[in-house]
């Protein structure tokens, strides 16, 4: 099987090649300066060279506050680049498994989001992320979009490592507690996509991946420090209190039922994720 990751250099892109020796999968990484997504011969060009079975979208832009001034950028990566990708995966009879984000809804829900639920995005960043999703939706059909939320680990920037960071820094910290979600850890993820790609399903579409459970980011913090033996003194804060270009849902725990059954997956619960990395 041969396969093309796209935004090798992120998170999720370094999560999936930390796992990629454990798999009889032909795997071509590519980050921003090796292929630029945004023009689309660029991308032509290498899924002709290469011929793929599968194309791991991970590229995304991800700053959510700058992004609220940053839109072009934004749009460029998330939604246009997205579109490219879905034409030569189109052309080239490739299978997408493409990355989105909890934040294409608005989070005025009280319980776990389903696929099917309605998408009501609130900031550039989530608009972005929409757009490419119905990029995707309206080129093709052998795609599967997974929307994930509060990525993690040890690569890249994430709150897990600000946090550590700032433990080191500072006696006490303010963590926003009314905001509620899955944190999910980018190796869990990992792992769920390489399922996916070895699983040979036709059930192509939306799905919804994180770690079982839910917090908030105070909770998060909390158990940051508390798994790392870290003396830090919190406090829960309203958003109120810590104001953003971009506005966050309250509420964004997304429901893994259809994806654990499709592909029968076992998720960990977020607590024994962070714990146990």
């Amino acid at each position: 099987m041969v396969v093309i990751v796209l935004g090798a250099a992120g998170q999720l892109g370094k999560a999936i090649q930390s796992i990629s020796s454990h798999y009889t999968v032909h795997f071509n990484f590519f980050d921003s300066r090796q292929l630029d997504i945004s023009k689309s011969e660029m991308v032509d060009a290498a899924f002709e060279r290469l011929k793929p079975d599968f194309c791991i979208n991970v590229a995304a832009y991800t700053a959510v506050d700058k992004a609220e001034i940053e839109k072009d950028k934004a749009d460029l990566i998330n939604h246009i680049s997205v579109k490219n990708i879905a034409l030569a995966c189109l052309k080239h009879d490739t299978t997408l498994l493409h990355i989105s984000t909890d934040f294409v809804f608005d989070g005025e829900k009280n319980s776990p989001y389903l696929e099917s639920d309605q998408t009501n995005p609130q900031g550039q960043y989530g608009i972005s992320k929409r757009n490419g999703e119905l990029e995707i939706e309206h080129a093709m059909t052998k795609y599967f979009i997974v929307r994930t939320s509060w990525l993690y680990s040890d690569f890249g920037y994430n709150f897990k490592k600000t946090m550590l960071k700032l433990a080191q820094e500072r006696e006490s910290l303010n963590v926003v507690n009314d905001q509620i979600g899955a944190p999910t850890h980018a190796v869990d993820l990992a792992k769920a996509l390489m399922k996916i790609l070895q699983s040979e399903s036709t059930n192509y579409g939306i799905y919804h991946y994180s770690n079982e459970g839910n917090t908030s980011w105070f909770g998060f913090a909390k158990k940051i420090f508390e798994y790392n033996n870290l003396s830090v003194i919190l406090k829960g804060i309203p958003t109120s209190d810590y104001p953003t270009p971009a506005k966050r849902p309250k509420y964004s725990v997304l429901d893994t039922a259809k994806i654990k059954k499709e592909f029968n997956l076992t998720i960990r619960s977020w607590e024994k994720a962070l714990k146990e990395n």
